[in-house]
């Protein structure tokens, strides 16, 4: 993934920033953008994890800061339901003129109402995915509390939510009653996706299904069974980006394009940015995936390892080498299992064992076959695992040279 900072200007002339996440190594298929919820930042590690997923599977994906949150300009007190509406707008723009028009919207809790709303203003939209979504923007009223009373009475009133102090003033609270959701969804006619956890305790579960039943056709509904609102746990997030990703394909044109910008014509490329860790996304062939290191190693164990990859290179070959020897000489070999793993292990002659440069990379290797083989074939069969491709280069003389890229 290829992670960009833009910036980009509100309707009031206010500078937002953002971060448009690309794929790795070809020219994304469509372009999304993400809501994030109220008070929150671009920065939530819930929204990272779902764009990750997104631009894993061919998506860019844009997420910003709205007006007075994060690194955007003005003051959040000035800003309103609409303002975020206006934000949405402006980063469509944005990606209209520098590349191309969005066509997925994708808004979190309050975001989720947010980008309802703005899909009915962008023509480019097909397709919309909320999470946690209210069924009304009013919903956020009750996280007020007491404050709303001190914002009825004098026009204006600090309130805390998230852990922070927020000043929130009257006109806010009087935009928000000005805002029909479920008139808005029945006039959308745009495919919606509504993604809710029955466990939200902030948001309940009753807001999707008020949504599903304003929305006409095509429309979907899918439970995030045990997650909270905020998405804490990665697995959710990643689950819920996955899904999205897999939805949205079928209503949006999907138009695969290696980089033909690139100075390399290489069968796999890495990209990985400095702030992403141990997470690297990869196009291996024409197929595009993620390597990462274990949470043991300060990786978010997010995909395999490098000596993973390197494991079941040798796995699958040992078994496509096996398997069509066998065929060869029809011989009755239904299914072949190759487990392998990578370790440094000391060399069996070693002479000096208790040094660290005594070990040698291993590649422990176990083999099921079934069929009915006599001991014969077996034996054989196991010799040809030994011939296979990946088997001999791990065993030959090999070399690798670089050439820098400008």
């Amino acid at each position: 993934m290829s992670l960009q900072k833009v910036t980009f200007s509100n309707s009031e002339g206010q500078e937002l920033v953002g971060r448009l996440a690309l794929p790795a190594d070809r020219h994304p298929h469509n372009f999304a953008i993400f809501a994030h919820c109220f008070t929150c930042t671009k920065n939530l590690i819930a929204i990272k994890n779902i764009s990750k997923a997104l631009t894993s599977n061919g998506f860019a994906v844009l997420r910003f800061d709205f007006t007075g949150l994060g690194e955007s300009e003005g003051d959040f007190a000035d800003t309103n339901f609409s303002g975020n509406v206006d934000d949405l707008i402006a980063a469509s723009d944005f990606l209209s003129e520098n590349y191309q028009p969005p066509s997925l919207l994708i808004g979190h809790s309050l975001g989720g109402a947010a980008v309802i709303f703005a899909a009915a203003n962008i023509s480019s939209i097909k397709a919309v995915a909320t999470i946690g979504a209210p069924s009304n923007p009013k919903h956020v009223r009750h996280l007020l509390k007491s404050g709303l009373e001190e914002i009825q009475a004098t026009g204006e009133a600090v309130v805390h939510l998230s852990g922070r102090d927020f000043r929130i003033k009257k006109q806010f609270v009087d935009d928000l009653e000005t805002k029909s959701l479920p008139e808005t969804v029945k006039a959308l006619r745009k495919p919606l996706l509504i993604m809710h956890s029955p466990q939200d305790d902030t948001v309940g579960i009753q807001n999707a299904e008020e949504i599903y039943r304003a929305a006409h056709h095509p429309k979907s509904f899918v439970s995030l069974d045990g997650a909270d609102h905020l998405l804490f746990n990665k697995e959710d997030s990643i689950y819920v980006g996955e899904v999205v990703s897999g939805w949205a394909k079928r209503y949006l044109p999907i138009t695969d394009r290696l980089d033909t910008d690139l100075k390399t014509k290489h069968h796999v490329v890495a990209s990985l940015d400095a702030y992403d860790g141990f997470t690297t996304s990869m196009k291996v062939g024409n197929h595009y995936m993620v390597a990462d290191e274990p949470e043991k190693y300060s990786g978010h164990d997010f995909g395999p390892s490098p000596y993973e990859y390197v494991s079941a290179g040798l796995s699958a070959c040992t078994a496509m080498t096996v398997q069509m020897y066998a065929k060869r000489k029809e011989w009755p070999l239904e299914n072949i299992e190759v487990h392998t793993s990578y370790s440094k292990t000391h060399a069996e002659d070693c002479e000096n064992c208790e040094m660290d440069s005594a070990k040698i990379d291993t590649f422990h290797r176990e083999i099921k076959l079934t069929g009915d083989l006599n001991d014969k074939q077996k034996k054989r069969l196991m010799e040809i695992a030994d011939k296979c491709p990946v088997h001999k280069t791990l065993h030959n003389e090999t070399q690798v040279i670089n050439m820098l890229l400008e």
